[in-house]
């Protein structure tokens, strides 16, 4: 199973603006209660057709919107999924659908565009990782969240030393040749190297070798994780680690690490031992927002609200560094630009969206981080608390 990345989200939210339907929907992934999730599929699909309708749109091109999720609604579908809940995303060009580990609230929004902050819960707590296992024989590289992990085949990444430092004819002779890069290591352009015995005893020598290969790892992982956040988790044997840490450019490269050899670990073992370094990561990461938006709050710098008004407005104009929001709530109403005027609904009117949702997913699109939590984790009994850039 693979979760929904932070690319995918932003795909949705980028999405021209139109009649755009989210449906989430909680799920029974096993025993007899399994037969009751197509009846609710079915009953949320009415209740989006509806809700079509009541935005204007003609009976016929509601239902001709909803075609496919209908298309999708067999005894196959349904015994495959097996998770604890369904994301459906449907607008004239896009029809998408997410089994995913969460107990989602029963919800059906249409505005203009995808309502995403359910699953945002995905991009922290359960967030995903990266596990290297290093070998000077079997490189592996792993993508992982709380609930899966798979490997990952990354270009140019070396599986060995012998194949990184480019083995050529003289190694018939008991040699090998370390091929270098002009410019350091950001430069992929080789060069011939020197030549050394095989089986030398000069250990610095070796350790030399071994820092080039990990240096020509480390170059194939930044052309991967060049855009990415989140945290890696080294496994290996202790004499290895510092040696990687030495060659790596990843910021977020984790202190903790599985130590051993782990060509004798599965992806799974790999997997449950690193969860737990990452886990804590995650946690102090939360932690470490709420200390400094409490710092910034109690200090009256401007730089923290608690104010779902000036909120949005920051939010929309990219002012926006990090955001706790409440999920399982909404907030109707509008937000407009032109006047910067914020109009707040108790009960949702024809053209409001969620302005909770709306925070969120402009400060993921203007890069800043978001921590989707249950309501009593907001402090100040608010559904959002905010940082500013400035």
């Amino acid at each position: 199973m693979e979760l929904i990345s932070r690319e995918e989200i932003k795909t949705l939210i980028e999405q021209p603006k139109g009649n755009c339907v989210s449906i989430y929907m909680p799920m029974h992934p096993a025993g007899p209660e399994v037969r009751q999730n197509p009846i609710r599929f079915k009953n949320l699909v009415r209740e989006a057709e509806a809700r079509l309708v009541d935005a204007g749109l003609e009976e016929k091109d509601a239902i001709a919107l909803l075609e496919k999720s209908h298309e999708i609604d067999t005894p196959e579908f349904w015994e495959q999924i097996g998770e604890q809940g369904l994301a459906i995303f449907i607008s004239d060009n896009i029809f998408r659908y997410y089994p995913l580990p969460i107990d989602f609230q029963e919800l059906v929004v249409v505005t203009d565009r995808f309502h995403i902050k359910p699953l945002l819960p995905i991009l922290n707590g359960n967030g995903r990782f990266y596990i290297l296992a290093l070998s000077q024989q079997d490189i592996r590289f792993f993508e992982g969240t709380r609930y899966s992990v798979k490997e990952v085949e990354v270009e140019n990444l070396p599986k060995s030393l012998d194949e990184a430092l480019q083995r050529d004819d003289t190694a018939k002779e008991g040699q090998f040749r370390i091929a270098t890069s002009k410019g350091g290591t950001s430069n992929s352009f080789q060069q011939p190297g020197t030549f050394h015995g095989q089986g030398s005893p000069d250990r610095d020598r070796r350790q030399e070798d071994i820092l080039q290969f990990f240096q020509i790892v480390d170059r194939a992982l930044h052309e991967k994780l060049k855009l990415q956040k989140a945290p890696l988790v080294l496994a290996g044997v202790e004499y290895l680690l510092p040696v990687y840490r030495q060659a790596n450019t990843y910021q977020h490269l984790m202190d903790e690490a599985i130590t051993g050899n782990p060509e004798i670990l599965s992806a799974q073992e790999l997997h449950d031992q690193a969860w737990p370094i990452v886990e804590a990561d995650f946690q102090k990461s939360q932690e470490g927002f709420l200390e400094q938006f409490h710092e910034l709050f109690g200090g009256d710098t401007g730089k923290a609200s608690n104010k779902l008004q000036e909120i949005v407005s920051a939010a929309y104009y990219q002012r926006v560094d990090s955001l706790l929001v409440a999920v399982g709530q909404q907030q109707w109403g509008l937000f407009d630009p032109t006047s910067e005027t914020v109009y707040l609904h108790p009960e949702k009117e024809t053209g409001d969206e969620d302005l909770l949702d709306f925070v969120a997913a402009h400060t993921l699109l203007n890069g800043g981080t978001v921590y989707a939590v249950p309501p009593e984790q907001v402090p100040y009994s608010t559904p959002v608390v905010a940082i500013y850039r400035y």
